[in-house]
């Protein structure tokens, strides 16, 4: 999913052509009984994949079973992604009102008010899946390795799922970091994985639509190369979501619920 495409090398000794490898973008609509909710920039690859984690990580569908029917359709200009839902969920969608034009980066643009924004999160349940300090502190060098798109363009950002004692079993790419995440979520849930029996493993810092994404996901531990917000810090501990941020160099920062982390034979304290 990229192109190679000529561009102009300029350094302080005099300038050469050169070929760069660049990511596809390409519009995709989210649309529910015929109505578009939502259109992203995205890259043009595990489509289903992030329609379905759009779907759940927004609160379209509660699960894949509340999916009737989908098809993706091809524009000259873009992607469909079709959905139609049972009727209880459709007449729940139209009271639901939502417009959302998303550039790149942008989790939140076109929502219609601030309520909607900072929408009210479940608190998950204590337990889960339990990690060793040592594999949450290489999960992000870990996750490099199914970065291929990456590594052909240096432009993207990945999601990664981490398993304890398995390490990244599963992980998807894109152009913005909130669509890799919700390719990572349609991907756990088509392949039937429990979202609360590992870990999110992100590239990116951990802003406030990456907690809501990954806690409306199921799961209970959110580990991230880069840190956080003030206000995504607050919603995770809210949420009882363990947050492991700066993972990176052999270690990482830990600001919410280290029960689910243990140094050795002893939880972090």
């Amino acid at each position: 999913m990229c192109q190679s495409l000529p561009g102009l090398s300029v350094r302080c000794d005099g300038q050469r052509p050169v070929l760069r490898n660049l990511p596809e973008e390409l519009p995709v609509a989210m649309v529910f009984e015929g109505s578009t909710q939502g259109v992203m920039m995205a890259t043009p690859q595990d489509i289903e994949d992030f329609a379905v984690g759009f779907a759940l990580s927004e609160g379209y569908v509660r699960h894949l079973g509340e999916i009737s029917e989908f098809e993706t359709a091809e524009h000259g200009g873009g992607i469909e992604a079709r959905f139609w839902l049972p009727p209880e969920r459709a007449a729940a969608l139209k009271a639901r009102r939502r417009a959302m034009m998303g550039p790149v980066g942008c989790g939140l643009c076109g929502i219609d008010s601030l309520d909607q924004a900072l929408r009210p999160l479940p608190v998950l349940p204590l337990g889960g899946a339990v990690f060793a300090a040592a594999e949450v502190a290489r999960a992000a060098d870990a996750l490099r390795s199914h970065q291929p798109l990456h590594d052909q363009t240096h432009a993207t950002h990945a999601a990664g799922f981490l398993l304890p004692g398995q390490g990244i079993v599963l992980a998807r790419e894109d152009v913005g970091r909130h669509n890799a995440l919700d390719k990572l979520i349609g991907a756990l849930a088509r392949a039937g994985m429990d979202p609360a029996s590992g870990a999110m493993v992100l590239t990116s810092r951990v802003s406030v639509e990456m907690v809501q994404k990954t806690v409306m996901a199921g799961a209970r531990s959110l580990i991230a190369v880069s840190a956080p917000t003030a206000h995504a810090l607050r919603l995770a501990q809210g949420a009882n979501l363990t947050l492991a941020a700066f993972a990176r160099g052999g270690g990482f920062d830990l600001y919410s619920c280290p029960e689910r982390i243990k140094n050795g034979e002893k939880h972090v304290a």
